[in-house]
Order: C-alpha cells, then structure tokens, then sequence
C-alpha cells in the first residue's frame, strides 16, 4: 500500500524499529515523497495526531511500506469553551469585542 496525503497512518515498529513501543505515533500524511530510496521503503511528510485528534508537530519519516497500517479514526477534536460562535460572545469578528473588555476603547476614546 503506497500511502497518499490525506491517509492517517499508525507507524510503529512493524515500519521502522525506531518506532518500536512507546515511540509508535499516528501520522495524517501531508506528501509522499519521490526521492529512490531502497526498496520497499519511503520518505512521509505529516503531521503527528494526538489522542483528541489534534496535530501536534510535523515529522519526516522514513519507513518500510509493508509496516503501515491504516489507523482507525480519531476523534474529532472538542469544541474548547473559548472556541464558540462569534454572536455568542457579542464579537463579529472584527475584535471589537475583545478591546472593550479589555478597557483599550476607552482609553483610546479618552485621548
């Protein structure tokens, strides 16, 4: 299976042993590269998937396609409590919102 960007991958040590055990990461491809390499192997671009399902750094890996394994799903990241809907928190978008809590309009305002 030759991986494609988009894929969420498990590497781990059946891919390269410098993934063995606790090193053994799930990895959303961003670009398979077309360098030769030796024989059944390949260079992968992504991104490092976390437990929630977020990105946390982006790796270059070398390893052995026959040890990749399609990862099962992640799930979608959670909603954090700051990350609502703009109406909610009476800001548009424009940060307007944000400088009056903050004092800075008023400041401004009194020059």
């Amino acid at each position: 299976m030759r991986p494609s960007p988009g894929d969420l991958l498990v590497i781990d040590g059946r891919a390269s042993v410098q993934f063995a055990g606790d090193r053994a990461l799930t990895l959303r491809v961003v670009s398979v590269c077309d360098r030769p390499t030796y024989s059944g192997w390949v260079w992968l671009t992504g991104y490092v998937i976390n437990r929630a399902g977020r990105a946390t750094a982006k790796r270059e890996v070398y390893v052995q396609l026959t040890g990749l394994r399609p990862a099962t799903s992640t799930s979608a990241p959670k909603r954090s409590s700051a990350a609502r809907p703009y109406d909610s928190r009476n800001d548009q978008g424009d940060g307007r919102a944000a400088r009056n809590r903050s004092g800075l309009r008023a400041r401004a305002d009194a020059r």
